[in-house]
């Protein structure tokens, strides 16, 4: 038990080394950063009011009603924000692959996810994120009839959520590893994810269950909102974390496949 506490630590203690020296690299390019930051901001802004407008006129969206739509919107904010803040280090890891320097992080006497996935915390994503975090605790908080249950279960779904973002994250590795590809990869995963931004009742089946089911960005960013609404149904519930453990062992199993096939130098 103790020497699992000393690996925790230990670990924590590189993590934050690494997500220090990230920091540092960042504010390196002062204007990029305030530019890149108003951007992200103008651009959230603009997307809530579109929603905002949008179901204020037409009373509801897909049988849900103005602030239950704007919870949704910003569930899917608050997550992506999250992975993006801790996976930022996975769009450098195609560089690091073929220019063969994955091999001195190999060396490293640590796990290498502490390197390429977590290695590089993005500033722009934490400044971010506490605004998106008290804006949906707001929302949240106008629902009527909320139990405690449902906002434990929300919040324990959230949580898998990031888990499956996580898994996500290490099948990029793996794909960038056997392909050298890391970019398309990646942007196809957010374009399922921004889909999911509002209900995803908005889509017919099966892209309803495609979403659900088979690129389960529908588990990250839809059912915890359900649950939070006392809407989620015990199959959904059981097969969501079933398709949940799923791609998380696949991920892992990929990425110690790839492992096995890399030859350094370039792949």
């Amino acid at each position: 038990m103790r020497l699992m506490g000393n690996n925790l630590k230990r670990n924590f203690s590189i993590f934050w080394l690494l997500a220090t020296f990230s920091l540092k690299s960042t504010f390196e390019h002062r204007t990029g950063v305030v530019f890149f930051l108003i951007g992200k901001i103008i651009r959230f802004v603009i997307y809530f009011l579109f929603i905002y407008y949008l179901v204020k006129g037409t009373k509801l969206l897909a049988g849900y009603n103005l602030n239950q739509t704007i919870v949704f919107f910003l569930t899917f904010n608050f997550i992506d924000s999250l992975t993006q803040l801790l996976f930022r280090e996975v769009y450098r890891f195609r560089q690091l692959v073929v220019s063969a320097e994955f091999d001195s992080v190999l060396l490293k006497p640590y796990h290498p996810f502490l390197r390429i996935l977590v290695g590089g915390v993005d500033i722009l994503d934490a400044i971010l994120i506490f605004p998106y975090l008290f804006m949906l605790i707001y929302f949240i908080n106008k629902l009527p009839n909320l139990s405690t249950d449902q906002i434990l279960v929300y919040i324990g779904l959230v949580i898998n959520a990031v888990l499956i973002a996580t898994s996500f994250h290490i099948l990029v590795l793996a794909l960038a590893i056997l392909t050298t590809e890391v970019d398309h990869a990646l942007m196809i995963y957010r374009d399922f994810t921004r889909m999911v931004s509002m209900p995803l009742d908005i889509y017919r089946e099966p892209l309803r269950s495609f979403l659900l089911f088979v690129i389960p960005v529908g588990i990250m960013m839809y059912v915890p909102v359900r649950a939070l609404f006392g809407l989620l149904t015990i199959p959904v519930f059981i097969n969501s974390m079933a398709v949940s453990i799923i791609f998380i062992v696949f991920s892992l199993w990929l990425w110690n496949y790839a492992l096995r096939k890399y030859q350094s130098w370039g792949g």
